[in-house]
């Protein structure tokens, strides 16, 4: 279950879809082609990191060495897309970043890089262009994994971290193709986590990883790595002041490693990834909205119940219409109260979230829930999430 993400400020894809850097070619037509990569002898000789960014952190390395050992595995990911417009069929290009995940092959990207694509392209320069297959993609999380035909010892795979051990301060490096300028590097620092933003499908993605560190368009799809160089994030989305400009302004948003990893071990199996849905809209029981309305004072309230879904199918009640404003934000009340999931308190909507994360369409979910000063148990079996929010 995902909800729909409020957001005050501009918010843009880094990379094709409202982000990318698009060239229109006119009639061109991209054909595939083959691509010759010069195989060098033996694997390469490992990296020595130099001194410490950060004195007397000797595990930090500094944005030269993280660049010198990741940037062979950052691609440039070009896709062919055909549009229609009262001129007719317009063909063009639209480029993005991605980062080579094994020795097989797989390239990871977002997959707002490569939607609407006839083909998709992936280059390790200038030079050299290799047609990538779409082994799968998913809308929700913005991500996409890609498939090419080269030798072995020609990939440089990224190891990836753990974005759940992130911090607010970490220092952080981004490599991509901004404006397709390729494998340019930006570093910064882990401005904030836990952030949400709203997929191409128009679900929200959780633990989301803010930065400093410059992105800007084409830069989608590229590695946010840590101090040793472990990919923690995929570069994916931009905060704009809203005055029309779309360049970078200090706000950045990566769909964090953890998330990517449950998604690509989906995309490997089946292709596709389905995720579980409740169908409501949710809000945070604070201090305040607790103590006017003699509310539990942890939980989350359901504002809204999407007709005929799950939650409606077992019962659940959203808000009646009253709205308070408090402290200058309004509330709307009435609703249940969740408090528990499976046996777990909730405090946040992103709780309910991770808890629902975890399970597949089908599966079954028992919610603790307040109504009227009394507490129930309610059991709901998941649905699965719809191509948008809307479509229910």
């Amino acid at each position: 279950m995902r909800t729909r993400l409020p957001v005050a400020a501009a918010v843009v894809a880094s990379g094709v879809v409202g982000g990318a850097v698009a060239l229109l070619v006119g009639s061109a037509v991209w054909e595939g082609s083959t691509t010759t990569i010069v195989e060098t002898t033996g694997e390469p000789a490992p990296l020595t990191v130099q001194p410490a960014a950060i004195p007397g952190d000797q595990s930090v390395s500094t944005v030269n060495a993280i660049y010198r050992e990741a940037a062979p595995g950052v691609v440039q990911v070009t896709s062919s897309v055909v549009t229609q417009t009262i001129f007719g069929t317009q063909r063009g290009e639209a480029l993005g970043s991605g980062f080579v995940m094994d020795k097989d092959g797989h390239v990871i990207t977002n997959f707002h890089v490569i939607q609407g694509a006839q083909h998709v392209f992936v280059n390790f320069s200038q030079n050299d262009r290799i047609e990538a297959r779409v082994i799968g993609s998913d809308p929700a999380t913005d991500v996409a994994l890609l498939a090419i035909d080269a030798h072995r010892r020609a990939l440089s795979p990224l190891p990836l971290g753990d974005s759940d051990t992130v911090a607010v301060g970490e220092p952080v490096v981004a490599i991509g193709n901004p404006f397709g300028l390729d494998r340019t590097v930006t570093s910064g620092i882990v401005s904030a986590v836990q952030r949400q933003i709203q997929s191409p499908s128009g679900f929200a993605i959780d633990k989301v990883i803010q930065t400093d560190a410059a992105i800007n368009r084409g830069n989608s799809g590229g590695p946010l790595l840590d101090s040793q160089g472990r990919v923690i994030g995929i570069n994916t989305q931009i905060a704009t002041d809203g005055t029309g400009s779309e360049g970078n302004v200090g706000i950045g948003f990566a769909v964090p490693v953890n998330t990517v990893k449950d998604v690509i071990s989906e995309l490997m199996r089946t292709g596709k990834v389905e995720h579980a849905y409740l169908g409501v809209q949710l809000a945070d029981v604070t201090a305040d909205v607790a103590r006017f309305a003699n509310l539990p004072s942890q939980g989350v309230i359901v504002t809204s119940v999407v007709p005929n879904g799950p939650a409606d199918k077992a019962g659940l009640r959203g808000s009646t219409g009253d709205t308070v404003i408090l402290r200058g934000e309004s509330y709307a009340l009435g609703g249940d109260v969740i408090t528990k999931a499976d046996g777990h308190a909730i405090a946040t909507g992103d709780e309910l979230r991770s808890v629902i994360d975890e399970k597949q369409p089908g599966d079954k979910i028992s919610l603790e829930i307040r109504r009227d000063g009394v507490t129930t148990s309610v059991q709901i079996t998941l649905g699965r999430q719809p191509a948008n929010p809307s479509s229910g």
